[in-house]
């Protein structure tokens, strides 16, 4: 293991794949995401006083730390939301060459 300060994750939920591929492609056409992958999801939350639940499209774009500011406002920029949730994370810890492979395809 190595230790990973430098590098993490910006997660967000989309209700559609046409959305989650839109931003999925701009991340990585950015070079702002070295992989976006999609994880279906059923949210359960509270918006404008009632309670939902949804089938929504969980992104988890590995990144930079450094990158992290653009990677949220251009997730902001695209996503379809009112509020959307946009949170980013560093990682501990990792395996050295994939560490370096998020490095050499963000920038």
């Amino acid at each position: 293991m190595h230790e990973a300060p430098d590098t993490g994750f910006v997660t967000t939920t989309v209700a559609t794949k046409d959305d989650a591929r839109r931003i999925a492609d701009a991340l990585l056409a950015e070079r702002l995401a070295a992989c976006v992958q999609f994880l279906a999801i059923e949210s359960h939350y509270v918006w404008k006083g009632a309670r939902m639940a949804e089938g929504e499209i969980m992104l988890v774009a590995k990144t930079r730390t450094d990158l992290f500011d653009r990677v949220i406002a251009r997730i902001k920029a695209l996503h379809p939301y009112e509020v959307p949730e946009i949170v980013a994370q560093s990682f501990s810890a990792g395996f050295a060459p994939y560490l370096a492979w998020i490095k050499d395809n963000t920038g």
